[in-house]
């Protein structure tokens, strides 16, 4: 346990536990600027209804999400000052340009949208929710804008000291791999929030809480992802074939793929396996021949470069990338068949009576969740041993002078602090969604007038909190 492997930890703690709720908060936001549109289309109430309840949730989850990546940016400073230093002449402008657009949009507009039904016209509210929603998405092009280029590096110089300057802002930018992520990623957080808003409406619908609410937001979950879900296919696939093209080592620790085989027999597709990487196998293997090719190529007998081709120093742990593609991929099939069945059920009158469909978005609802952070990991574990791929690496760019004891108890206080205030966080909005939509809800209002953006968490309400704690 030294301070690289501890720092790493670290990170991967704090980041794997703040991405969730900007994903989140991507699709709820798109999802608030949809109810909101239907409102003023159709002026019927259950689109208001649905609005202010899911408003709350945001609220929530936009504040979690703010806190952890306040606290996820400390570490480029304290446990990643080399990278900061050799990288930041194009990381910091890229994370700046995050904060003056889309931090900034958030936040001007934010207030009006949590706090100013009362004080603006309808008309206004709705350009302040479409202007937070706008802000989610330019806030998802920049970080992805500085990660893509940590995979995928271009339109950069370095001087005799290895330090990285722009050369060309607009290929440091629009760099090989992010055409594909950002994309990917987007529709990863709308998928995500479709599935939490098809198990709530599931779920209230199997209780007979509000049913014609709970079974609107089931079919509006059912028809998203039915055509959400076969577009991010398309769009992995094409990502899955840029990773080969421009980080091949990663694609073989994805697939485990440890040697060449016989010239004509393709590569196989590695459905479980257990990689020995001393050993340089799988045992326990079970694949379909050429299956591997003609998905990672579109080739009949294609080929990928295997982990061999480099040296060991120089690959990346396999275990992590290889059991967490299957993660995604596996639960990613599962959620594109519930979507298709629940569709097929949907277009015979029998959505809502049909339990088990009921039951399975109950139990599905977390799902993207998983398959985000599994995602996740696939990325930049696959990456290692690089930071900045094929140039600085990851053991170069972690502080000097560091001492392991520190970074222990550093990780161990975020765990116990995350455990404590998120724990809370995470419980209140258990109780917003147990509570469901109440139906003719008017604006959330606090007793004695009208709120102000001081406190954005307020938006549930006070009433809202003591009935969480009764239930």
């Amino acid at each position: 346990m030294d301070v690289l492997l501890l720092s790493r930890i670290q990170f991967g703690f704090v980041i794997s536990f703040h991405i969730i709720f900007p994903a989140f908060s991507i699709g709820l936001a798109s999802w608030l600027a949809f109810l909101e549109w239907r409102w003023l289309r159709t002026g019927e109430q259950a689109w208001n209804d649905l609005y202010n309840f899911w408003l709350k949730v945001f609220a929530i989850s936009f504040g979690m999400g703010v806190v952890s990546g306040i606290v996820m940016s400390f570490q480029f400073g304290t446990n990643w000052a080399r990278l900061s230093e050799m990288a930041g002449n194009i990381l910091g402008p890229l994370l700046s340009y995050e904060v003056l657009t889309a931090f900034f949009l958030e936040a001007g507009f934010l207030g009006v949208m949590l706090f100013g039904r009362q004080r603006v016209s309808p008309r206004v509210h709705f350009a302040a929710t479409c202007l937070v929603a706008l802000g989610t998405l330019v806030s998802t092009f920049w970080i992805l804008a500085a990660i893509s280029w940590m995979h995928t590096p271009q339109g950069f110089t370095r001087d005799a000291q290895g330090v990285f300057a722009p050369a060309d802002w607009f290929e440091v930018i629009f760099n090989p791999s992010f055409t594909w992520r950002l994309p990917h990623m987007a529709l990863a957080a709308f998928i995500t929030t479709c599935f939490v808003i098809g198990g709530v409406g599931a779920w209230h619908l199997r209780r007979g809480v509000q049913p014609a609410l709970a079974l609107r937001m089931l079919k509006l979950a059912v028809g998203f992802a039915a055509i959400a879900l076969p577009l991010q296919i398309l769009i992995g696939d094409q990502h899955g074939l840029n990773t080969g093209k421009h980080q091949p080592i990663k694609l073989a620790a994805i697939e485990a793929h440890w040697h060449d085989g016989p010239p004509g027999e393709g590569v196989p597709l590695v459905l479980f396996a257990v990689p020995k990487e001393k050993a340089e196998r799988n045992d326990y293997e079970i694949a379909v021949p050429r299956l591997g090719s003609l998905i990672l190529t579109h080739s009949w007998d294609g080929q990928i470069t295997p982990l061999t081709a480099v040296p060991p120093e120089d690959r990346p742990p396999v275990k992590i990338p290889f059991y967490a593609f299957r993660v995604m991929v596996g639960l990613g099939l599962a959620m594109l068949g519930l979507a298709f069945w629940s569709a097929w059920v949907w277009w015979r009158g029998g959505l809502a009576r049909a339990v088990w469909v009921q039951r399975g978005w109950q139990l599905m609802s977390a799902s993207g969740f998983v398959a985000l952070l599994a995602g996740w990991w696939v990325t930049e574990v696959g990456r290692q041993p690089w930071v900045v791929y094929g140039l600085l690496r990851t053991a170069d760019a972690v502080s000097p002078n560091l001492v392991a004891g520190e970074v222990l108890l550093s990780l161990g206080s975020y765990a116990l602090v995350y455990a404590i205030i998120f724990g809370a966080g995470m419980w209140y909005l258990w109780r917003l969604l147990h509570k469901g939509p109440q139906p003719g809800a008017a604006a959330p209002t606090p007793e004695g007038g009208l709120k102000t953006p001081a406190r954005p968490l307020s938006v549930a309400g006070e009433a809202d909190i003591d009935e969480g704690a009764r239930s």
